[in-house]
């Protein structure tokens, strides 16, 4: 299954992204990169994208990850809603205090 991804290029410190289209099982870094259809830069926020080569792809049936999908939907290429990619983070649990002698301090009253 083709699959259109981040490619991470750019130094150590300095991360800078490829839109490409790849199969879902090859490492980005491995290359076999089957299309590169748009690059990010995440600290300057530069978008460049092939709007039609991103909906031909989509057309032929290549998922996009959930980062891209949601650089698409802010981009105008695709509508839907956003997904949540960051991890969901838990509530810490808060023990209550034992009820039991509130409750017998209560009936002694």
């Amino acid at each position: 299954m083709l699959m259109i991804r981040f490619q991470r290029i750019g130094r150590k410190n300095d991360p800078a992204f490829r839109v490409a289209v790849l199969e879902k099982e090859r490492a980005a870094k491995a290359g076999g990169i089957v299309a590169r259809v748009g690059s990010y830069n995440p600290k300057t926020k530069a978008i460049a994208l092939d709007k039609d080569c991103v909906k031909e792809w989509l057309a032929k049936g290549a998922q996009p990850s959930d980062t891209v999908r949601n650089l698409l939907i802010s981009q105008g290429v695709i509508e839907g809603k956003k997904v949540n990619v960051l991890p969901k983070k838990t509530a810490p649990v808060v023990e209550q205090p034992a009820e039991a002698p509130v409750a017998a301090a209560a009936s002694a009253a």
